[in-house]
């Protein structure tokens, strides 16, 4: 078994809710609930959910671009949420993200070459010629020219700008790459072209990946292990051919009926969930999941399930295997 890189535990994220004419907290959004889990060296790890599940939350909180409620994030056997800005900057070398909008993350005055270079600067990596050449060397490995240097993130197509982003978050070298939908707004022509590069650089450069999304077919072609989030909660975490050959969690279960067959004569039994989601500001008693549950029992709604092993390295949050 490989060692941990990064253990999470317990972790938490409360945004206020406020109101009335000194605006003053009437309540608070429970983004991230109580979310434990560990990323292992050199694997890809998928985290799958709804919109608003908390997924997007969870990544920007491994890096504390989101100051976490409470809980605890262990890297390389340091605890992270109690640094200083200045001691947190060496670790941010180590750990980078791969936002999902390329254009929102460019800044669009910069050029290419200023934009790469700008990690090394901050980090006071190289003299301005190394970091020349380190940009031209990364360009390249992402499949761009060296020539595009120059230009703008305007003059780039939406798959290109990803390859920026992606060149960007590589060049300090970091161990962890935080992947936030990074081809949920690219063309599915591009998106496998995308996906085939951040594999062939995990490869080359030992990567670990924590790649958040929302198409289940994306995760399963790129991830070792998946965890499915429901309502800021992992509800299930599995090896990634365990999880779609055999899922647990009702809501898994629901999630991967919806996933479209490329074979015109699989007839494929759709498990359709009632009614909506409920909201995170006022989440269900018990299990979040039990108003939507098709196989809620009465323990379901009064009794929260803690996620448990039930086969080996397969976890889940259910009632129904307790």
């Amino acid at each position: 078994m490989a060692e941990p890189l990064l253990q999470v535990k317990s972790l938490k994220k409360y945004f206020p809710i406020t109101g009335g004419i000194f605006s003053k907290t009437i309540g608070e959004v429970k983004a991230v609930d109580d979310l434990t889990f560990t990323v292992y060296k050199g694997e890809t790890l998928g985290i799958v959910g709804e919109s608003g599940c908390g997924k997007s939350t969870t990544g920007r909180m491994l890096l504390r671009l989101i100051e976490p409620t409470e809980g605890s994030i262990i890297f390389e056997n340091q605890e992270i949420t109690s640094l200083s800005k200045r001691e947190l900057r060496k670790i941010r070398r180590d750990m980078q993200m791969v936002f999902q909008d390329p254009f929102a993350s460019l800044n669009p005055r910069h050029t290419v070459e200023k934009i790469l270079e700008e990690p090394l600067i901050v980090h006071g990596i190289g003299s301005k010629q190394e970091r020349k050449k380190r940009v031209q060397e990364m360009l390249e490995v992402v499949g761009l020219g060296s020539y595009h240097a120059k230009r703008y993130p305007h003059q780039f197509s939406g798959g290109q700008r990803q390859r920026i982003g992606i060149a960007r978050a590589l060049m300090t070298q970091p161990k962890l790459i935080i992947a936030d939908e990074p081809v949920s707004a690219l063309d599915v022509s591009i998106q496998a072209q995308v996906l085939n590069l951040l594999e062939d650089l995990q490869k080359e450069f030992g990567l670990t990946y924590i790649f958040i999304a929302h198409d289940l077919g994306v995760v399963r072609h790129i991830s070792d292990r998946v965890g499915v989030m429901y309502l800021g909660r992992m509800v299930e975490l599995a090896d990634s051919d365990a999880l779609y050959k055999s899922p647990k969690h009702p809501y898994t279960k629901a999630l991967l009926s919806a996933v479209p067959i490329p074979d015109p004569e699989y007839k494929q039994e759709r498990q359709l969930l009632a009614g909506d989601l409920p909201s995170p500001a006022n989440p269900p008693k018990g299990c979040a999941f039990h108003t939507r549950c098709g196989a809620c029992m009465e323990i379901c709604k009064t009794e929260r399930p803690k996620l448990k092993e039930v086969e080996a390295g397969h976890y889940v949050a259910c009632h129904l295997y307790e």
